[in-house]
């Protein structure tokens, strides 16, 4: 997926980032309402993880942004405020989901997850296509039954092809969802990535290329 954490506390944010980057998602960082409304208005995000006590501008006004525009994100809201009127308040913004501070990284992580699923078409647990099996819970791959090792934008680009059902998925759509924002889409990284993946799933072939379209696994 790829994710906005918004946190003015740089340690904590930069933390989160890492614990999501390391799920295979794609995480982009903002440490102000400010710049958090400025990566909201153009870049296309599954979920918002942000913090609700912001400055420059407050998490409350980012949220309502968020909610009141074009789009499909998904906001898990953070705070500091425990008491139920808080909680209450948040959901009341329009936010999908609140956690409270301290909290621990896998649960943030799960709700992230859960987020994610309301935010696109309801896809099987596991995907299956052509021979390959992919486990996004446990990050496993295997093509015929052979475990296939997986770096983790390779796993994000094979699960992006999946997803799409044999359709063709375009690079800048996987650049959009394995990558982050400071990707540079004319450094060829997801043209090489795709050919590791080939590789790394061997013969016989099964990812395509569409010639001025992307990729597809038929």
């Amino acid at each position: 997926m790829r994710i906005l954490v918004v946190e003015d506390e740089r340690l904590l944010a930069d933390a989160i980032a890492e614990w999501l980057r390391d799920d295979a998602h794609a995480v982009d960082l903002a440490y102000d309402g400010a710049a958090a409304l400025e990566r909201v208005g153009v870049n296309d995000y599954d979920v918002v993880v942000l913090d609700r006590d912001l400055p420059l501008v407050h998490g409350d006004d980012v949220c309502r942004e968020i909610v009141a525009g074009e789009t499909a994100a998904r906001v898990l809201m953070l705070t500091a405020a425990a008491e139920i009127t808080d909680r209450v308040d948040g959901l009341g913004l329009g936010a999908d989901d609140y956690l409270t501070k301290p909290f621990a990284f896998p649960e943030l992580a799960a709700r992230v997850h859960a987020l994610g699923r309301r935010c696109r078409p309801a896809a099987p647990p596991t995907l299956r296509r052509a021979g390959i099996t992919l486990d996004p819970a446990r990050r496993e791959v295997f093509r015929d039954g052979r475990y296939v090792p997986l770096a983790r934008k390779e796993f994000a680009v094979l699960a992006e092809l999946l997803r799409a059902d044999g359709a063709v998925v375009s690079a800048e759509r996987l650049l959009e969802k394995a990558w982050d924002e400071h990707a540079d889409p004319f450094t060829g990284a997801v043209r090489l990535t795709v050919l590791k993946l080939r590789r790394k799933l061997a013969d016989p072939p099964v990812v395509e290329t569409v010639k001025g379209a992307g990729y597809r696994i038929p």
